[in-house]
């Protein structure tokens, strides 16, 4: 008999099953559980940061995440990837990441659930949920067959929308609509941004930088011009307060007193390019695509002080209005979901139908880039896993 049923086989979905105890059956559409898993962090997996915090994640309530951040915390997850004897390292801004491969985060997890007495079924999806006076009736598809379970407990970790390539559906959202659960809009998130072709000839150029917008603190991270736009750490995380027509800024010299450096040069090396001037402190091809724009002609003993005092306040505020992101193909997450007024944030259950449980990205819980939302997938995986096990009969 089935008891409980996670629909989902990703991070929150396996982190889920491994709690839940016997009887329970983990099913997925893929051919594989922890897809995202397995090619997160270039194949490595940047399974949690260091510094997950409430004040981490985006959500239209941003007190709802703090129960279940605080009942599993990163530290948690990090003794288990330990028990396992997992190797793993930290890199910058607390970003832990697997040394051989995400592969060992997925085996563990599929080890956990095992020793739970969870069961998994691949390509297998819930085609109908109906609630009945016990729990539920779904149907569910194998490879064509169809077959009728009666569960008690239903619980969606099917994420978000991002990275539709890899089978991401809004099945979830649908899901909670069905049984009058809110969605609140949502967007993609830790996304590039487009811009106006005039940047292609920047594509693959890179440099540290603060990013922000109107409604963020500054990132400080490495930005990454493409042939679309902008990308790297600092555009990413940035993306997730960006809304359409709306500007973002760069300091393109984080830390740099550029118009002391620059009054400097005038006095010892006056001959010098302004354009050679600045190349010391950003790519060469960033320099002559800025050059138009700023005016950056004539030597350094050329320009009044007050011009290098402009000059550098410029770069460290030029402002770019995007176009567009680049939609759910390459976000990393989706941003917002089942909306949280619905859901206990101490077990992660709906509080108007029985049963149903909602985890993950599913939710409108979206963790900053950095290993970020793993951990949120762990912690409300844990927090549902365990109530489920604790309301057994």
């Amino acid at each position: 008999m089935t008891r409980t049923l996670i629909i989902g086989a990703g991070a929150a979905g396996l982190m889920c099953a491994a709690q839940t105890g016997p009887d329970t059956l983990l099913i997925d559409h893929a051919k594989a559980p922890g897809e995202k898993i397995r090619i997160s962090g270039g194949g490595r997996c940047n399974f949690t940061n260091m510094h997950a915090a409430p004040e981490n994640f985006l959500s239209q309530n941003p007190h709802f995440a703090k129960s279940a951040l605080s009942r599993y915390t990163q530290w948690d997850f990090l003794d288990l990837v330990q028990a396992h004897k997992i190797p793993w390292h930290e890199k910058t801004l607390g970003q832990l990441f697997c040394d051989r491969t995400a592969r060992d985060i997925i085996a563990m997890l599929l080890a956990e659930m095992e020793k739970a007495g969870a069961t998994l079924a691949l390509h297998t999806s819930a085609i109908d949920i109906a609630k009945s006076e016990t729990g539920f009736r779904v149907t569910l598809e194998t490879q064509g067959k169809r077959r009728t379970i009666t569960p008690q407990t239903v619980v969606l970790a099917t994420g978000g929308k991002s990275i539709p390539k890899m089978g991401a559906t809004d099945f979830a959202y649908r899901i909670a609509r069905q049984f009058d659960h809110a969605v609140t809009g949502t967007r993609p998130a830790l996304v590039p941004l487009t811009v106006e072709e005039r940047f292609k000839p920047l594509a693959g150029t890179s440099a540290p930088a603060r990013v922000w917008t109107d409604s963020c603190a500054p990132f400080e991270e490495a930005v990454l011009f493409t042939h679309r736009g902008l990308s790297g750490p600092a555009i990413l995380q940035a993306s997730s307060y960006w809304t359409d027509g709306a500007p973002l800024w760069i300091d393109l010299l984080p830390g740099t007193d550029l118009a002391a450096d620059l009054k400097a040069q005038k006095r010892t090396h006056g001959r010098k390019a302004l354009t050679t001037a600045l190349g010391q402190h950003l790519p060469q091809r960033l320099v002559d695509h800025l050059s138009a724009d700023l005016d950056l002609s004539g030597n350094v003993a050329d320009q009044p002080d007050t011009r290098l005092d402009d000059l550098a306040r410029a770069l460290a505020a030029w402002q770019i209005t995007p176009t567009a992101t680049e939609g759910y193909r390459t976000a990393e997450v989706t941003l917002g979901g089942i909306d949280t007024d619905g859901i206990s944030s101490k077990t992660m259950a709906s509080k108007t139908v029985p049963g149903l449980y909602m985890i993950g990205e599913a939710v409108d819980v979206t963790g900053w880039l950095g290993g970020y939302n793993f951990q949120w997938a762990w912690s409300s995986g844990w927090a549902a896993g365990q109530a489920i096990a604790q309301n057994r009969p």
